[in-house]
């Protein structure tokens, strides 16, 4: 079946199963390489993406769910205020080593950030709970994300 998927503000059309999760959709048919796979069953949060900002699995989110809803992906999150303010934050932190978690890991800190612009510890460990990241960077993640934060409070 034919899908029409709005992505990154350009619609795509995918032939696919209603079935095939969005994560290989994205991957394998439309060529976004930047979501990732990692477990395959929604934990790690290697293949976060957005619908409409919010922060979805996309191994876990059949491509039939997604009907006329925004996705977007780590390619076009520096699109928005909040991406760019959270992609910058991560390269002034030096947040990524390995660098497989961080597309996930930069999907969830942007819709945090982009609703709460004033993110307290729980907040942050709430939003970026499911984001796994080997390397255990997650001191410069809650950093990135208190920066990114506070340069969107500032900007209004």
């Amino acid at each position: 079946m034919a899908y029409r998927i709005k992505v990154n503000g350009k619609v795509r059309e995918a032939d696919v199963e209603a079935d095939t999760p969005l994560l290989w959709v994205l991957r394998d048919t439309l060529d976004y390489r930047g979501v990732k796979f990692g477990c395959g069953a929604g934990l790690c949060g290697a293949c976060t993406v957005h619908l409409d900002g919010q922060p979805v699995r996309s191994c876990q989110t059949p491509v039939s769910r997604v009907k006329d809803r925004a996705v977007t992906t780590i390619e076009g999150v520096g699109e928005s205020a909040a991406g760019k303010a959270v992609q910058a934050a991560w390269l002034a932190h030096d947040v990524v080593q390995c660098g497989y978690c961080q597309a996930g890991q930069i999907m969830s800190a942007t819709a945090l950030v982009a609703a709460n612009h004033h993110p307290s510890d729980d907040d942050i460990d709430a939003a970026m709970g499911g984001n796994i990241c080997r390397c255990a960077t997650y001191i410069r993640i809650r950093a990135a994300i208190k920066t990114a934060a506070a340069s969107l409070a500032k900007a209004g």
